[in-house]
């Protein structure tokens, strides 16, 4: 009785101690198109990531995955969880506890708020800022099983407010929401305006919560990263991009008709011109902004379209990740297997790519 006893107070100690370590990531990678912004359900949505995933992701060498999840799959109109959704949820962070990884488990869109949508009624509807809270008190009550050292959550993706003090307002709403149940728990806040890197000085934070990650996305410079991408201004670009140097060559630009030149020609010249220096600046600033306010700095989405060429999309990742090394920011690349955004689109890795991310 006595050493069935120790043991299990050794248990209790080994997972109360694991629950007590900092929530700590460096390079990870986004698992899009599952549980959020997908319309695939059941098998399709099941068999789109799998636990031979989380065990790739682990062996390239990446420590930690961003899990983006849709309210409209998680729950039903009455916020009724969807025990399909969540079912598949559990798996991945078992698979994860199983291969040594960690999470952030991201709320990426409500129905009240999408990063492009013209309407957001999150900013001006009391009951739709209720509605995010309670989100997220359905969230936790699920997910607090998990210990603190491997899931943190990030409230919500890409806030857009007209002011920054809108999102403030509503984060802050949420966050003492999460706090009710989980003081300590790592939460992830991301800036205002698609997460940009120019808007984390504009964050308020409480400054006595410790447990606080702030985060920027990283798309610059747009035309290079969404080259030819369909659901932008960049779907007929009639001529190649470059990196680093001028996105658009003298040559490529002189043989522009006048239209597309007005459409294209800020890709041009000295104006276009982006280079290591270019992002050095733009990642400072958050990284800068995040120091003086004591808080840590996550990079939680940057990567390119598939389209723009392989060369100049190696050069980019190289000079990103490198600028984030000697900054010490972790980061998660987006993605892991679209073919559009993918690091190992279909679950074949780009090997330069792959190995760039996860570099010692």
């Amino acid at each position: 009785m006595k050493r069935t006893f120790l043991l299990l107070a050794a248990v209790m100690c080994l997972v109360s101690c694991a629950s007590n370590e900092p929530f700590t990531i460096g390079k990870g990678v986004n698992i899009s198109h599952w549980l959020s912004q997908s319309d695939a359900r059941g098998e399709a949505r099941k068999g789109y990531f799998t636990r031979d995933d989380v065990q790739a992701i682990a062996e390239m060498g990446f420590d930690h995955i961003r899990i983006p999840i849709d309210e409209e799959q998680m729950f039903d109109e009455d916020l009724n969880p969807e025990s399909e959704a969540f079912g598949l949820l559990h798996s991945a962070l078992g698979w994860c506890e199983e291969f040594g990884l960690r999470a952030v488990v991201d709320l990426h869109i409500l129905r009240s708020h999408h990063f492009n949508a013209a309407e957001k009624p999150l900013f001006t509807d009391p009951a739709a800022q209720e509605r995010f809270c309670e989100c997220w008190r359905k969230l936790s009550a699920e997910l607090n099983r998990y210990p603190r050292s491997m899931v943190a959550y990030e409230l919500m993706n890409e806030p857009v407010a007209d002011e920054a003090d809108q999102w403030n307002d509503v984060v802050n709403k949420c966050l003492a929401a999460v706090r009710e149940k989980e003081p300590k728990r790592t939460v992830v806040i991301g800036s205002n305006r698609w997460q940009s890197f120019d808007m984390v000085e504009k964050l308020k934070v409480p400054a006595d919560d410790e447990n606080i990650i702030l985060s920027f996305h990283f798309y610059n410079p747009f035309m290079l990263t969404h080259y030819r991408a369909s659901w932008t201004d960049m779907k007929d670009i009639p001529c190649a991009v470059h990196y680093p140097g001028s996105l658009i060559s003298d040559e490529d630009y002189n043989a522009m008709s006048d239209e597309m030149k007005g459409r294209y020609g800020y890709g041009a010249g000295e104006s276009g011109y982006n280079d290591r220096a270019t992002l050095e600046k733009q990642i400072a600033r958050a990284a800068d902004a995040a120091a003086r306010m004591g808080r840590r700095i996550y990079l939680g989405e940057f990567g390119t379209m598939s389209t723009t060429p392989e060369d100049d999309r190696v050069r980019w990742f190289e000079d990103v990740v490198s600028l984030c090394n000697e900054r010490g920011i972790a980061y998660a690349a987006w993605d892991y297997k679209s073919r559009d955004f993918g690091v190992a689109p279909d679950g074949k890795p780009l090997q330069k790519i792959v190995e760039i991310l996860t570099r010692p």
